[in-house]
């Protein structure tokens, strides 16, 4: 059984305070993309162990994955569950800002749940997904959220931006998330982001902001850079995804340009 776990931008991003739990208090909104990895699991038929095959994008292997995290956490509670051969196949950027290692510990909990009826509601999913990242709740709902706490309390809102294309830009550049916290200002939105979010897109640039972009534009110009060219090739409204390094813009459907980015950057159009 195959799944495909999207990614996700962060449409504006604010720290403003810190919970009783040490994670800091956000206010964002989670937006779904059409970027994806590609997350296969069969019935283990050789060895009674569970294994993960890894390609695509070069990432760690060992046993600190997060699809391996999401089948140990069920199997605790559902010993039943048989030992698996995995596949990811990574195609969104690590570390970039997009959630991917979240979704797809997300799917790996939904592609289990289906193949083997668990049963498990909504509800119960994310309780498993929080034990996995604090934004991995959002991709069992995976329809554009406003977000707070440390990500993980969700309000739906109908808010669809198929009308336009979106582009994202990674530069192949690690931004420590750790670092980012240590480094940002307290602030909260001027306009609250429900609010915002019923303005045309036009009007997002003043103000819609990601608290990270300041420290981490100061240590990283090249992400500073990708933004400005965006906006100078036509963007409505981009900005830096998370604690970066992604950046996205967000243009009308049939202006999008071309891009002359280094080789090495992911470009992506969504």
């Amino acid at each position: 059984m195959i799944l495909f776990p999207n990614c996700k931008i962060n449409l504006g991003l604010y720290v403003t305070g810190k919970l009783p739990n040490g994670y800091h208090h956000l206010e964002t909104c989670f937006y779904p993309i059409r970027l994806h990895d590609v997350l296969e699991i069969i019935i283990q038929p050789v060895t009674e162990q569970t294994t993960l095959a890894l390609s695509g994008i070069p990432i760690e292997h060992g046993t600190n994955n997060s699809c391996l995290h999401a089948y140990a956490l069920l199997k605790k509670d559902f010993p039943q569950l048989p030992p698996l051969a995995m596949h990811l196949h990574k195609a969104i950027p690590i570390g970039g800002g997009l959630g991917g290692g979240s979704a797809d510990a997300a799917f790996t909990l939904l592609l289990l749940n289906k193949k083997f009826n668990l049963d498990l509601d909504e509800a119960i999913l994310m309780q498993y997904a929080l034990q996995l990242g604090s934004d991995s709740p959002f991709f069992i709902k995976n329809t554009p959220c406003l977000a707070s706490g440390r990500g993980e309390i969700l309000q739906p809102i109908p808010l669809d931006l198929s009308a336009y294309k979106i582009v994202v830009v990674n530069p192949n550049i690690h931004v420590s998330t750790g670092w980012a916290f240590t480094q940002i200002q307290l602030e909260a939105p001027e306009l609250a982001l429900a609010h915002i979010f019923k303005l045309p897109v036009t009007q997002w640039k003043e103000n819609l902001v990601n608290v990270f972009e300041k420290p981490i534009f100061e240590k990283h110009p090249t992400i500073k850079e990708i933004k400005e060219a965006l906006y100078q090739q036509g963007a409505l409204y981009a900005s830096m995804s998370g604690s970066g390094a992604s950046v996205y813009g967000i243009f009308k459907k049939l202006d999008v340009p071309a891009f002359h980015f280094p080789p090495h950057y992911l470009v992506k159009e969504c």
